[in-house]
């Protein structure tokens, strides 16, 4: 019981980050290319229970955490984006869906800098907590990346897609979106989504570690 205690204690402020920044990300770019929905709506915010999902922000981190899984992810409540008002609807989703996944990247890169420091720092009563922390958040952030960008809409990766695929291709792709969270948890629970993101998760987290020399 005590070790849940700490590793929750260590997760929850980089998964409440993780998850706020990159729907915040997402409604601010929105706004800047012409979209308020989101700041209208009071999602521009960095209070996680405006973005907080029963189901992607509590149950399922909390079953994959219990059942022992490779990696933890989840999902807050996206943020309302009417792509109709950008300014150049297919051009401007890119950016707006790639908000997401770089918030989630800069954090990770802003965690390996506390881990760089709370390494070099002399031992003390906080290091090593700080040091397990930035790890978690390294973690967290590289999930959420990686699985967001997976070219499956509703995700940012199928936004994304949509935003680059010529208009024919586009939208028949973007019509896969009514049935992405019921691909998304079949591979989950069958496993396919820990066969494609281990090793995209080892590279990367193989990349911070030598870009940060650890």
């Amino acid at each position: 019981m005590e070790n849940l205690i700490q590793t929750l204690a260590i997760y929850a402020i980089p998964v409440i980050f993780a998850i706020t920044l990159h729907e915040a990300a997402h409604g601010y770019v929105a706004r800047h290319f012409g979209d308020p929905t989101a700041w209208q709506l009071g999602r521009i915010t960095l209070n996680p229970l405006k973005h907080i999902d029963p189901v992607g922000t509590i149950l399922i981190p909390a079953l994959l955490f219990l059942s022992k899984a490779g990696f933890l992810f989840g999902w807050a409540k996206p943020v309302p984006v009417d792509f109709r008002r950008l300014r150049r609807p297919k051009q401007d989703m890119l950016w707006v869906a790639a908000a997401g996944p770089g918030a989630n990247l800069a954090m990770a890169f802003g965690w390996a800098l506390l881990l760089k420091l709370a390494v070099v720092m002399p031992d003390n009563a906080y290091s090593l907590p700080l040091a397990e922390m930035a790890r978690a958040g390294i973690e967290v952030n590289a999930v959420l990346m990686l699985l967001n960008l997976l070219p499956i809409p509703p995700l940012d990766g199928g936004r994304i897609a949509v935003s680059l695929l010529p208009h024919h291709l586009a939208w028949r792709f973007a019509r896969i979106e009514r049935y992405g969270f019921i691909i998304l948890l079949a591979l989950l629970f069958f496993g396919g989504l820990s066969y494609i993101l281990t090793p995209m998760l080892r590279s990367f987290l193989y990349f911070i570690k030598t870009v940060f020399a650890f």
